[in-house]
């Protein structure tokens, strides 16, 4: 159950990581990234692709570049993180709760 979350995290982390290289790099491709990175190609053409759909990166003739959404997206980005982490937070099971079961 922990597996899934943990898996879409770590996924999570490599999208922002390539959208911050095309943040301070653009344009910038895959190969550079790759390279910066540490992640192989078809992952990083992946979160290139994900970050595509949302409309945050665009792709030109020298490499990725960022949209017009890119500024709003960032802005609002740890806002949205810290809800997560409160959220899961409030899940947590103490110590308290596991020794009264």
């Amino acid at each position: 159950m922990i597996d899934r979350l943990e898996k879409e995290v770590d996924m999570l982390e490599r999208h922002l990581q390539v959208l911050k290289m095309v943040i301070g790099n653009e344009p910038i491709g895959i190969v550079k990234m790759s390279n910066e990175t540490g992640y192989p190609h078809h992952k990083v053409r992946y979160s290139l692709r994900v970050l595509e759909e949302e409309d945050l990166i665009e792709p030109s003739s020298q490499g990725a570049i960022t949209t017009e959404q890119t500024d709003e997206f960032v802005s609002d980005l740890d806002g949205k993180v810290d809800e997560i982490i409160s959220k899961l937070e409030a899940m947590k099971i103490d110590e308290v709760a596991e020794v009264e079961n």
